[in-house]
């Protein structure tokens, strides 16, 4: 048998598989629960940490950026448009607020989890 450390989407599992006689695995491979994964180095430091993230909600590329720096939010206006899939997803603020930051810019590839942005 050998064990394998394998990191999917930011999740690390543990997996183990058996060989058979001519090397092949001959059974389904074994994964354990995820453990947390390893800390990221930090995204690009912003002027202004908000106390709200916004978060992508799927992987995708920044098409444009709506919101600035400083601007008065109300809740559900958009902040940015993520285009996934072959879809424009707006990207809306979770509450009423002041951006602090914009962490992201036009033509950027997030992940999903990734912060766009941080509101006060």
């Amino acid at each position: 048998m050998k064990n394998y450390t394998i990191t999917v989407n930011g999740n690390v599992y543990d997996v183990t598989v058996e060989e058979g006689a001519a090397g092949a695995a001959t059974s389904a491979p074994k994964a354990a629960a995820p453990k947390a994964a390893a800390p990221k180095a930090a995204p690009k430091a912003a002027a202004g940490q908000g106390s709200v993230k916004v978060n992508s909600p799927m992987p995708g590329k920044i098409l444009s950026v709506k919101a600035s720096v400083g601007q008065a939010v109300k809740k559900g206006e958009v902040l940015m448009i993520l285009e996934a899939m072959k879809m424009e997803n707006e990207v809306v603020a979770p509450e009423d607020g002041t951006v602090a930051s914009i962490d992201v810019a036009a033509g950027d590839s997030v992940e999903a989890g990734v912060v766009l942005a941080t509101l006060n």
